[in-house]
């Protein structure tokens, strides 16, 4: 009986000594992802994307178009600057400024496109491919598609101002209700401009 009891003893593990029983569960995200199957790429799937991402080049059409644009601008240019130098010294003060306002439109509408044609050729076509030798612009490749929004507000706001401006230089002979309209759209051009630049603050902001 004693060494029946002696066994008992050295078998029995104390409650204290017995390590702990750790049960885990399967958490219901991973055992449904476990159990949906990786739908394999179909081959129709990768043609369409690669078609719609070689799409993007049918802008580069359109960009070439801007520099046509750009080249018929400076021909209205140097019309106009012939037609002020063999007269300037025959033209009064106000006529001179008016023909300046129109070179410095002209000259604003030319940034406008060179500014739209490389930075929207780059942002959504194609990364220009630039020569160490070459000179680039310092604005090349720092505008994304925001800031470009931003720039193409702040130029058409100051091209406004031109026009108004060259209104202001003539206003005699421009009726009240359309100096009115000049004002309103041009204060318009204003507004959006501030709303396109807050939103772009904001969102850069939260990121």
């Amino acid at each position: 009986g004693g060494n029946f009891s002696a066994r008992r003893e050295k078998m029995t593990v104390p409650r204290a000594a017995r390590p702990p029983t750790v049960r885990t569960f399967a958490s219901p995200t991973a055992f449904s992802i476990a159990k949906e199957p990786q739908l394999p790429f179909t081959t129709m799937e990768v043609f369409f994307e690669r078609l719609m991402y070689a799409a993007r080049w049918l802008l580069a059409p359109i960009y070439i178009g801007l520099s046509l644009a750009l080249l018929a601008l400076a021909i209205k240019f140097f019309q106009e600057v012939f037609h002020v130098l063999p007269h300037v010294l025959d033209l009064s003060e106000s006529d001179l400024i008016l023909g300046l306002l129109s070179m410095i439109d002209m000259g604003l509408v030319g940034g406008l496109i060179v500014m739209v044609m490389l930075s929207g050729y780059e942002n959504f076509v194609s990364a220009l491919s630039l020569s160490h030798d070459t000179e680039k612009l310092d604005w090349l490749g720092k505008m994304d598609a925001g800031s470009l929004k931003n720039k193409v507000a702040a130029s058409i706001v100051a091209i406004s101002s031109i026009h108004l401006l060259r209104v202001f230089m003539d206003v005699k002979a421009t009726p009240n209700d359309k100096l009115m309209w000049y004002v309103l759209i041009h204060l318009t051009f204003v507004f959006s401009a501030l709303v396109m630049a807050w939103i772009d603050r904001m969102h850069r902001d939260a990121h």
